[in-house]
């Protein structure tokens, strides 16, 4: 009698997605903590965005390799469409005000610096979340240890 285990490896598309989400958590935080500790007196609400966006890279990075266990998927969920909340509002916010962001965040300008990847990542995340949804958890009634 042969079990075959779904495999929880992610592939494809899923991979792709991944590794680009790990390269923006590294490129954000790497961005963020370079502005805080060099200039954060000139631009604190931008350099705050631009740690926040980090972190929020990092958890999708991590939701998004563990979206298989229970409780990921929604912190992947959360997470991605937080992430095109606040690129949308800052990139807006920094096109129709940009004194309010003296020097850029990673979601300024929608993107602009990192090659508009942040404004269609979150994009492609929910899609890859909608179409790639956890198995349901089956769970098998408690034996009463009777006999029949």
């Amino acid at each position: 009698m042969s079990t075959s285990v779904p495999s929880t490896r992610m592939t494809g598309i899923g991979r792709v997605l991944v590794i680009v989400y790990a390269v923006m958590a590294l490129a954000a935080t790497g961005r963020s903590f370079v502005q805080i500790v060099r200039q954060f007196d000139d631009a604190p609400l931008a350099y705050s965005l631009s740690a926040l966006a980090a972190v929020v890279y990092v958890l999708a990075t991590l939701a998004l390799v563990f979206a298989r266990r229970p409780g990921w998927y929604t912190v992947a969920w959360v997470a991605i469409v937080f992430e095109l909340t606040g690129v949308l509002v800052v990139g807006a916010l920094s096109v129709f005000l940009p004194d309010l962001f003296p020097h850029d965040t990673v979601w300024s300008m929608f993107g602009r610096g990192y090659l508009f990847i942040p404004l269609v990542l979150p994009v492609f995340g929910i899609w890859w979340l909608r179409t790639h949804r956890p198995a349901p958890v089956v769970t098998e009634p408690a034996s009463t240890g009777a006999v029949a």
